[in-house]
């Protein structure tokens, strides 16, 4: 299979933005990144689009770019695991001489002035009917209760605290301080998490990802000719997806696992590593829950071990695995899988200032979607696959 590198990135403003659809902020984005690539819309020949929540664009933004003669058009869904699928596929079309340059575009504006973030994603009353009606007389009103749900299943079998997912909030905040982006820089204590309200125990807020308004996009093109453009090349090594379908019933794995046990492997197969060769993780952190998970289905540490791997500091600044960088979705923006793809993009070129990591040979880069449904797993890195 032909390698391929992601040549552009591009992002629009990210948070507190107004006044801007989804479809205009997508088009910033494809824009930036063609221009950090060094390319012209003009060589685009390919165009992913995740459309997010809050009715974003889909293939109608080609016509706002106004690229013609594509190649390959089309969106993709898989909430928080789109930006590894479609970093997959375009990498699949290109190795299959079908498309030579893709951007693959998020862009989303669920945030409203008149309305607090944690209504943006709210649905109406009429719209809860059936099952999901009864689930919804029962509480479970929003992803936030679906997630506290599996939170609480992980933390009743092995014995995981709250503490633990404090550690990952007060580490991945540690990072955000050095990110000019990031919507929440004061560095924070485990005390300040404690005693932060509920959302839904055993959730605080300050357990729970941010809600941003922006977009991201990236541009991936072919190896070879990524080596010729503006920007340093950040070669795809690997990539997987996994979709558990586990079910809220009697002996589901749910709360317990994720399909990063099953994309994890894949990736890692096809880009020929382990886990001892991962120098740095961007995983996706819509709760801090999602991280601990994560670090233990990917083979981080063992089964029930996330807690005491993540309360040790190790996914910090100074630690042994430094883990979302950035700030992740905790702290920085919330862009779906576009935030780890982002930073891990960053990382890789060295451009990540007083936050770059030391070692960024490869970053492992996680995106996960629905409740705990989809996952997506890429391995990036600044140097062409098979480099030691």
């Amino acid at each position: 299979m032909a390698e391929t590198a992601i040549a552009g990135l591009g992002m629009t403003e990210l948070g507190k933005v107004y006044g801007h659809s989804p479809r205009r902020l997508a088009a910033q984005a494809v824009r930036a990144a063609a221009a950090d690539a060094g390319l012209a819309l003009t060589d685009l020949d390919g165009l992913i689009v995740a459309p997010g929540m809050s009715g974003g664009p889909g293939v109608e933004l080609a016509r706002t770019l106004g690229l013609r003669d594509l190649r390959l058009l089309t969106t993709m869904n898989a909430f928080g695991a789109s930006a590894g699928a479609m970093v997959a596929y375009a990498t699949s079309m290109i190795s299959a001489g079908s498309a030579s340059a893709v951007a693959c575009v998020f862009a989303d504006a669920p945030l409203r002035p008149e309305r607090p973030a944690g209504a943006a994603y709210d649905r109406t009353a009429p719209e809860w009917h059936g099952l999901d009606g009864l689930r919804a007389a029962l509480g479970f009103r929003s992803v936030n209760a679906y997630y506290a749900l599996a939170a609480r299943r992980h933390m009743a079998r092995y014995g995981t605290t709250s503490e633990q997912f404090g550690a990952i909030a007060v580490g991945t905040r540690a990072w955000a301080t050095g990110n000019p982006l990031a919507q929440m820089r004061e560095p924070i204590s485990l005390r300040d998490h404690q005693e932060s309200r509920w959302v839904v125990e055993p959730l605080h807020l300050l357990d729970c990802c941010l809600v941003s308004n922006g977009g991201v996009a990236v541009i991936v093109t072919g190896a070879e000719r990524a080596r010729d453009l503006a920007r340093p090349p950040v070669y795809v090594w690997g990539w997987g997806q996994g979709h558990p379908g586990h079910r809220l019933e009697r002996g589901s794995e749910f709360g317990l696992t994720t399909g990063a046990a099953i994309s994890g492997p894949a990736a890692m197969k096809m880009a020929g590593v382990t886990t001892g060769d991962i120098t740095m993780c961007q995983l996706y952190d819509c709760y801090t829950y999602t991280v601990l998970v994560s670090l233990e289905d990917y083979g981080f540490c063992a089964k029930g071990e996330g807690g005491p791997f993540a309360a040790s500091g190790t996914l910090g600044p100074g630690g042994a695995l430094p883990t979302n960088t950035g700030g992740g979705q905790l702290s920085a923006y919330y862009m779906w899988g576009m935030t780890p793809l982002s930073e891990a993009v960053i990382q890789a070129r060295g451009d990540g200032g007083e936050r770059q990591a030391a070692r960024n040979d490869l970053i492992l880069v996680s995106g996960n979607g629905g409740i705990i449904d989809h996952h997506s797993t890429l391995i990036v890195g600044p140097h062409p696959k098979g480099h030691r």
